[in-house]
């Protein structure tokens, strides 16, 4: 599939889930079957790309006409599993949570309200039809949520700093479902007993509510994605901030608040210079 662009879309990372094609019904399943076989898989940038081409004309397309039929593949212990785009879905919801990202005259003068009133209306009909759907991936720009890091452990962490010519850096986790979904229970528990309701116990349970609309024999992917682009090469090789997480979370289970704010002031500093570069932008 041609790329719109070869300009590298950085800023952007991501919470994939795979699913086993087992929990896919058909149609469908026999569809990511055969497309799990095809040489020519488009990649995460290529998406962005494409997403960034239908916003240069005037006017925008804020929302694909139709939903992608593309998707990421990975084979799990030679189990094929499938993480749909879904990019008019995402593109629906990013849509919802515009308001919060950027002032409303900004918003008004890049995506026309009229547009964004059409798209709505657009969504509440489809939705109405598809009263469960749910996206596979979940993306967050120039940062990694905090809430998702408790999904994952150091040991899954893969880091690889991309010395072949024309190979980017690739900083990501992947781990079982089953082992994502008892992390978070098990991290809501300390939160919970340490601190009142906030940001991050609303995060993190969010987030545990959309694991559990998944196969229990998925996979679940923290990927780095175009922000690898962003962020030094040192600065990146000795990012551990799924440990740092680990170890507040253990910490405030101990009673050692102490130690919790110590990992806290780690991830702080670490992220930092990535919040100074979204600023400068």
């Amino acid at each position: 599939m041609p790329k719109v662009t070869s300009v590298i879309v950085p800023y952007a990372t991501y919470l994939r889930v795979y699913e086993p094609l087992a929990a896919f019904p058909e149609p469908e399943r026999s569809h990511w079957a055969h497309y799990a076989h095809r040489t020519d898989r488009p990649s995460y940038q290529d998406e962005l790309r494409r997403a960034l081409a239908d916003l240069a004309p005037t006017p925008p397309v804020l929302v694909p006409v139709h939903e992608s039929e593309d998707a990421f593949v990975l084979d799990v212990d030679g189990v094929v599993c499938v993480c749909p785009w879904r990019t008019r879905l995402r593109g629906w919801l990013a849509l919802d949570e515009l308001d919060e990202e950027l002032p409303p005259p900004v918003t008004d003068a890049v995506l026309p309200p009229v547009l964004r009133r059409q798209a709505a209306q657009d969504y509440e009909r489809w939705l109405a039809i598809n009263p469960d759907a749910r996206p596979w991936i979940r993306t967050a720009t120039w940062q990694v949520p905090i809430n998702w890091f408790v999904l994952v452990s150091d040991e899954e962490r893969e880091y690889d700093k991309g010395a072949s010519v024309g190979s980017p850096p690739v900083l990501r986790y992947r781990t079982p479902m089953v082992q994502a979904r008892r992390r978070v229970a098990r991290g809501l528990r300390a939160l919970r007993e340490a601190m009142d309701e906030g940001p991050l116990i609303d995060g993190l349970v969010d987030v545990g509510r959309w694991l559990e609309e998944f196969h229990p024999r998925s996979l679940v992917e923290l990927d780095y994605g175009g922000l690898v682009h962003a962020v030094p090469a040192g600065t990146l090789e000795d990012d551990h901030s799924a440990a740092d997480v680990a170890a507040g979370i253990a910490a405030l289970r101990r009673g050692d608040g102490a130690a919790a704010g110590e990992a806290y002031a780690r991830l702080v500093e670490r992220w930092r210079s990535v919040r100074n570069l979204r600023s400068a932008n």
